[in-house]
C-alpha cells in the first residue's frame, strides 16, 4: 500500500511512524519536516499528504503535528479526505470501520512509540463497514464534498 505521511516537525515519533510503516511493507512518501526541503508548516504538509490520497496517488495518509488537531483540520479541507485524529487504538478502529477514514491524524505530543504501534495495528486491521446506515453516511459526505469549491 502507498501511504503519504506528513509532519511539521522531525520528532522521534514521526521517524518511528515512517519506520513502522516501512516495516509493514508499505511504500511511504514523506512531506514536511520528514522530506528534505519540504514545507514544514502543518497546513502545507498536511494538505500535500491529503491531496495524494484524494487524487488517488496514495491509498491512505498519515498527518502529524504537535496536537494532531491542525493536521487533521488541514487534511479535511481537501475534498475526498476523511481524516480522523486518533489518540488510541479504539478510536482508530472506529474511524476506519464507521467513518471509512482514509487519513490518520496523530499528535506528536501524545503518541508514544508503543501507542503508535497499537494505533497502526487497529487502523490497518479495520475495514469499512458494509452496514447500510454507515454507507449512507459516507454517501452523504461524498455529496457534501461535491458542494465544496477548491482553489
Amino acid at each position: 500500500m502507498r501511504i503519504s505521511v506528513s509532519s511539521d516537525m522531525d520528532e522521534p515519533v514521526a521517524r518511528a511512524l515512517l519506520g513502522q510503516l516501512r516495516d509493514r511493507g508499505h511504500d511511504v512518501v514523506a512531506y514536511g519536516a520528514l522530506s528534505p526541503g519540504g514545507d514544514p508548516q502543518w497546513a502545507a504538509c498536511s494538505e500535500a499528504a491529503a491531496r495524494e490520497v484524494a487524487e488517488g496517488n496514495a491509498d491512505q495518509g498519515v498527518v502529524c503535528c504537535w496536537t494532531g488537531t491542525g493536521a487533521s483540520i488541514a487534511a479535511n479541507k481537501v475534498p475526498g479526505v476523511r481524516a480522523a485524529l486518533c489518540t488510541d487504538a479504539y478510536t482508530a478502529d472506529g474511524a476506519r470501520r464507521w467513518n471509512d477514514a482514509n487519513v490518520l491524524a496523530l499528535s506528536l505530543r501524545l503518541t508514544s512509540e508503543p501507542l503508535l504501534k497499537e494505533i497502526l495495528d487497529a487502523w490497518f486491521a479495520a475495514e469499512a463497514s458494509a452496514d447500510a446506515e454507515d454507507r449512507e453516511n459516507m454517501a452523504r459526505l461524498a455529496r457534501l464534498d461535491k458542494t465544496r469549491t477548491t482553489p
